[in-house]
């Protein structure tokens, strides 16, 4: 079965306590691991201001993760994410070999200072 490489950002209800966000990733990264994929990544953003009020709420707690999986697993994944209450909103990526090329420059810390940019930091602007 082919994998592919995605990234998946996921924005959390802000109210839940702390070892409730810990039980969600754990939650998202063991569904990934048991339709077949690999976790690379997950980075916790915490509580960030959203864009636009979303489900009443203008704030969320933001994770970004980065796994292989086959493409079946998305379909699984997503259902799950679409379902739960604590989830207000989620977007998954499949990288191409352009992006791929891109994530692997990023982290052999190779990627030209023109496209480094710190995702709190944007997001604290606002």
């Amino acid at each position: 079965m082919k994998k592919y490489f995605y990234e998946m950002t996921y924005i959390l209800n802000p109210v839940l306590e702390e070892e409730q966000y810990s039980e969600m990733v754990d939650f998202v990264n063991k569904l990934i691991e048991k339709n077949g994929g690999e976790i690379v990544e997950v980075e916790e953003w915490g509580v960030k201001k959203l864009a636009y009020d979303v489900k009443g709420k203008g704030n969320g707690y933001y994770v970004n993760l980065y796994f292989n999986a086959p493409a079946e697993a998305i379909v699984v994944v997503e259902r799950n994410l679409r379902i739960h209450d604590n989830v207000m909103r989620y977007l998954t990526l499949k990288y191409d070999a352009k992006m791929l090329r891109h994530y692997d420059l990023k982290k052999k810390g190779e990627l030209p200072a023109i496209f480094e940019v710190d995702i709190a930091e944007t997001a604290d602007e606002d």
